[in-house]
């Protein structure tokens, strides 16, 4: 499925709430470009290995972002060490402003939480 258009796109507000994997990789792509095991990696070592991601499962995931204009494939690394089999993707401007709302709609659940004694207030 080709990705939407830019003319297409709806208000970030309309794709959430996004899936917890979905968060997961639109945050490590947040970091930089990144090729699908380096995600992966970033994803185990940002949850001490509790969420480890089968590389079928962890595609497919991209793919759908992909297909919603939220993250794009890089151009072609030129680095001399870079090999060439590995794709790399970023999170487009608009994966930015979906996980932004994303992240703020958490934050509003956290503190509806903490509000209602679920959690104790604590520092971020």
């Amino acid at each position: 499925m080709p990705p939407l258009p830019k003319s297409a796109w709806p208000e970030p507000e309309a794709l959430l709430p996004l899936k917890s994997v979905d968060t997961l990789i639109l945050t490590m792509l947040a970091a930089g470009e990144r090729h699908g095991y380096g995600i992966r990696q970033d994803i185990l070592s940002h949850s001490d290995g509790k969420i480890e991601l089968e590389a079928g499962n962890l595609y497919r995931h991209m793919r759908r972002l992909e297909s919603k204009g939220l993250i794009e494939e890089a151009p072609q690394r030129r680095d001399a060490d870079a090999d060439e089999r590995r794709i790399y993707h970023r999170l487009t401007p608009f994966g930015h402003r979906v996980l932004a709302a994303e992240v703020l709609r958490l934050r509003a659940l956290v503190r509806l939480a903490v509000s209602r004694q679920i959690i104790a207030p604590g520092r971020a």
